[in-house]
């Protein structure tokens, strides 16, 4: 099953099983990446903890402020946003859209990203995601 420890198969709630289904999705599609690349660098040293301080100078000279700067240009999207779209196609393809458990895949999953997860905040339902508000159905 998808949603296990190694040590103990444990038993979600459906809240809890959609919960972690969508952060070991996150991580497995999202995180494990083209994402890692842009992440991984040198982190700039800002004072005022805001990095209103910082500034990127270019090759033309202009001093722009680290919050006004584009941080990923048009190429680096395409290609993220690629790799993301290939791997949420072959998540699903391989979890909820497989006529068959596929055990491999769910431990590699386990391995790679799960334990990532553990830490990280539950996720938030958002009611006006792709919906304006004006359509939203009560």
């Amino acid at each position: 099953m998808l949603l296990q420890n190694s040590e103990e198969t444990m038993t979600f709630s459906p809240k809890k099983a959609k919960s972690e289904f969508a952060k070991i999705m996150a991580a497995a599609c999202v995180r494990r990446g083209y994402l890692e690349k842009l992440h991984c660098g040198t982190i700039p040293v800002t004072r005022t903890g805001d990095y209103s301080d910082v500034k990127v100078i270019d090759a033309e000279g202009r001093e722009i402020p680290w919050n006004q700067i584009s941080r990923i240009n048009q190429d680096e999207m395409k290609t993220l946003m690629t790799g993301v779209v290939n791997r949420i196609h072959t998540f699903l393809a391989r979890t909820l859209f497989s006529a068959t458990e596929d055990k491999a895949f769910e431990q590699a999953l386990d391995r790679a990203a799960a334990s990532w997860t553990k830490a990280w905040d539950e996720p938030k339902y958002l009611a006006d995601f792709l919906t304006p508000h004006s359509e939203k159905k009560e």
